[in-house]
């Protein structure tokens, strides 16, 4: 597993799989409704709060992303075996408000570290559960169902334990690094 490793930068087939048709424009509903906010610990509470299981986009964002990896078109590409695997959905662009969006898929009982990674300019992070036991580790903290938003500048490890579960991730203009390492400094908001 090489650290500059990322996956291909292109979009799903569209035409081929109309529920990835479906997901892109759910993202693009949300994506009308936060394009103005900032990716940190207060955007993750809003998110959670407001966007959180229960309501309509979270749902169809789970409920999509769910069935596109049982189509076999969202996180379809292997980084460390069948347990850990992402894809791109679409590449930024206009229609996405210049975010890209992207599935990692992690299946894990004990706590499994994905690769080390830097949020040039944050994240958001929905986190979309296989099993429902399954938490992914945010910058706060683990987190079930429901969002994390790490702030611009920070860096971790994905990590996953539980069972199974899809970060349906969304980065402005795309931007990810896997040059961030460990000992370097968090920014002072995370």
């Amino acid at each position: 597993m090489g650290g500059t490793y990322d996956t291909p930068s292109v979009d799903v087939d569209f035409a081929k799989h109309p529920t990835a048709q479906k997901l892109l424009q759910r993202c693009q509903d949300f994506f009308s409704e936060v394009e103005n906010l900032t990716p940190g610990k207060p955007l993750e509470t809003y998110l959670n709060a407001n966007y959180g299981p229960g309501t309509p986009i979270y749902d169809d964002l789970c409920a999509l992303t769910r069935q596109g990896v049982e189509e076999g078109w969202a996180a379809n590409i292997e980084v460390d075996g069948r347990h850990y695997r992402r894809s791109k959905v679409a590449v930024p662009k206009e229609e996405t408000r210049f975010f890209s969006i992207t599935t990692v898929y992690m299946e894990s009982d004990e706590v499994f570290k994905g690769q080390y990674h830097k949020h040039p300019y944050g994240e958001i992070n929905c986190v979309v559960q296989i099993d429902e036991t399954a938490e992914l580790m945010g910058m706060s903290g683990w987190q079930g169902a429901g969002w994390t938003s790490p702030g611009a500048g920070t860096h971790h490890y994905p990590q996953v334990r539980g069972g199974a579960l899809v970060a349906l991730f969304f980065l402005p203009a795309g931007r990810i690094s896997y040059a961030a390492q460990p000992e370097d400094p968090q920014p002072v908001s995370i």
